[in-house]
């Protein structure tokens, strides 16, 4: 039965008139495009010069600070470290150490102060040194140092201590998950290359600390151990400690974080989108997975050695990847478009740090920039292609192989064939049930997951006679993917329970096999239940959160049910066919939670269920889905 909303009308009047970054295809654009690397260097640069100002002009005192730059929210976590970062890579990037009436030197120096006042911590303090040694590593000579008092140096010392958050007797981090070890490990190798830390035993332990996951041949960082989480944080955690062990001449450590960073850098390259999007799962997503993209191209273009392709081929990444975040930007407030209609974002960005997330984009641009310029300029590439050149790709990844503790199987399944393309990670997400871990096809093209929501998004939930609602999620049982690619194998036999905490497991009696395959623009899910004894499921239900504008029944025959939902880009129909009847109905989200992704608007999502299913141990039951992209725009 489909539901037609007032919601959705009042949501499709707003959405004409919300302006919203173009999330775009593969072939949306002329092909023979090329980009000129000069002019996007003198648009980057002509960016920075001109909204760094109007920042800074925005900010009349650091004390007090102001509550609000520019009408955004100032008084968040992170958010004065992260402005600084961004002053200091501007200065580093532009070789300026005025900018209008500002001395840029004296601004990194009073945000300084006002982060130890406000005792900032970990990314704050990574920013804070990371902004003064763009200014010079020699103290002596340092502008930002020099124009302290000697008890302003007192208070910057206590600000950069890494003993903020890292225990060196335990060597773990203080209730925070794994990666910020190699935030800790960053702050400590840096300070001693600046002479703030005087500790050497303290440096090559936070170190050594950090860089366990990748020894005895580990290539992935679980991000919450021993549950299984993996997402973008592993690769810029490989990222961290070998930038931690390059500064602190520790060789050892580059020999073993030196394969994790070839494999990482492999993965996001065969799972990157055409618009230059990056990890599509997991907590950090929308315009953090484009500004992973330029400080991933960066970082490879000074490092060659992991690069997974041509330099001319990652320029068109970084490219893509600034022109979404170019786009989104908007020229009259001066801010990302953060908290637009449609977009979501975990709970952790909060009003209060709107403008945080800006700057952040300013400073992590101007940092990758001056990397890149330096290879494209070294390396003689004068153009490159516009859109990204991508051959095909079929192939799973293991994060973990073997069932470990608590933990079980995890990898990716990285699909790219033609209009048909997805990452589908099976891993631990920050709690279980959490549709942007779920294992689904994340990056298809009219599919999209609600932000932070637990929601059987492409992959059902299921309500046991005893209230439990469990999902196959969090690892799995086994893992076992076709040798060419094409198709892949997932068993539940333990489940999540959807309330409890991320990587606590039951076995319900329920056993969950799940068959992965596509051919052409085709995906299908094909999932078969067993039980060990005769139970009733008091609900069984499953979502497709789609960016379609529009739904249409194509077939409602007995036992199947096929739609065609339309966007801007083209269609994706689905096929439902199972053992059981099916409910099924259409949700107009309108302004809820379930409506917001984490690029763009889910106005749409189709919704099947069913009650009261009998499982019975002779009798396996069975129901597959078929998802197509149709109609892709050239």
């Amino acid at each position: 039965m489909i539901r037609k909303s007032l919601s959705l009308i009042i949501f499709l009047c707003i959405a004409a008139f919300t302006a919203q970054p173009a999330v775009v295809d593969a072939d949306s654009s002329a092909p023979s495009q090329t980009i000129s690397s000069a002019e996007l260097n003198t648009e980057v640069l002509d960016f920075l010069d001109r909204e760094i100002a109007a920042h800074l002009n925005d900010i009349k005192s650091y004390d007090p600070a102001p509550p609000r730059v520019l009408g955004a929210g100032a008084t968040g976590e992170y958010t004065w470290g992260t402005f600084m970062n961004a002053v200091g890579a501007y200065a580093e990037l532009s070789g300026k150490r005025e900018l209008g009436t500002r001395s840029l030197a004296h601004e990194i120096g009073q945000i300084g102060l006002l982060e130890e006042r406000l005792g900032g911590t970990r990314f704050s303090q990574l920013y804070g040194v990371l902004a003064l040694r763009r200014l010079g590593t020699d103290l002596n000579t340092n502008p930002v140092w020099q124009q302290l008092s000697d008890a302003e140096r007192a208070r910057w010392r206590k600000f950069l201590d890494v003993s903020a958050f890292y225990d060196p007797k335990t060597q773990r981090v203080i209730n925070l998950p794994e990666n910020y070890l190699g935030v800790a490990a960053r702050i400590a190798s840096i300070s001693y290359r600046l002479g703030l830390l005087k500790d050497r035993e303290l440096l090559d332990g936070v170190i050594t600390r950090a860089a366990r996951p990748f020894m005895n041949g580990g290539l992935y960082a679980d991000d919450a151990p021993p549950t299984g989480r993996f997402d973008r944080y592993s690769n810029e955690y490989a990222r961290f400690v070998w930038n931690a062990a390059e500064e602190a001449g520790r060789q050892d450590i580059l020999d073993a974080v030196g394969p994790s960073l070839k494999s990482q850098m492999r993965v996001w390259w065969d799972l990157i989108l055409p618009d230059g999007y990056g990890y599509a799962w997991g907590r950090s997503m929308g315009a953090i997975s484009y500004e992973d993209t330029m400080e991933i191209v960066g970082f490879l273009a000074s490092h060659p050695q992991f690069r997974p392709a041509p330099l001319p081929q990652l320029a068109s990444a970084y490219y893509q990847a600034w022109r979404w975040l170019r786009h989104d930007y908007n020229d009259k407030s001066h801010m990302l478009s953060v908290f637009a209609f449609g977009r979501g974002n975990y709970s952790y960005i909060t009003p209060e740090r709107e403008w945080q997330q800006t700057t952040s984009f300013m400073g992590k641009a101007a940092l990758a920039h001056e990397l890149f310029m330096r290879a494209m300029t070294n390396e003689k590439v004068s153009t490159f292609p516009a859109e990204i050149q991508r051959s095909n790709v079929a192939r799973f990844e293991f994060f973990r192989r073997s069932d470990q503790a608590a933990g079980r199987q995890a990898g990716v399944w990285l699909v790219r064939n033609g209009p048909l393309y997805f990452s589908l990670p099976i891993t631990t997400g920050t709690k279980p049930g959490v549709a942007d871990y779920l294992p689904a096809p994340y990056g298809l093209r009219g599919f999209a997951n609600p932000v932070e929501q637990v929601y059987p998004s492409m992959t059902p939930f299921i309500e046991l006679e005893d209230g439990r609602v469990i999902a196959a999620t969090d690892g799995a049982d086994e893992i076992k993917p076709d040798v060419d690619g094409h198709g892949l194998r997932a068993v539940w036999r333990r489940w999540a329970v959807i309330g409890a905490k991320a990587g606590d497991l039951v076995d319900p009696g329920i056993t969950a096999e799940v068959l992965w395959h596509f051919d052409g623009a085709a995906l299908t899910r094909d999932e078969t239940l067993k039980s060990s004894h005769l139970m009733t499921v008091r609900r069984w239900w499953v979502a497709v959160p789609t960016t379609a504008t529009r739904s249409s029944l194509i077939d409602g025959a007995a036992g199947r049910r096929s739609d065609r939902l339309t966007t801007d880009r083209g269609d994706l129909a689905v096929a439902v066919n199972s053992d059981w009847p099916l409910k099924v109905s259409v949700l107009a989200t309108g302004n809820s939670a379930l409506g917001r992704g984490a690029r763009e608007a889910i106005p749409l999502h189709l919704v099947y269920e069913t009650q009261n299913l009998r499982l019975d141990p002779g009798k396996p039951e069975h129901w597959t889905m078929t998802v197509t992209v149709e109609g892709m725009e050239h």
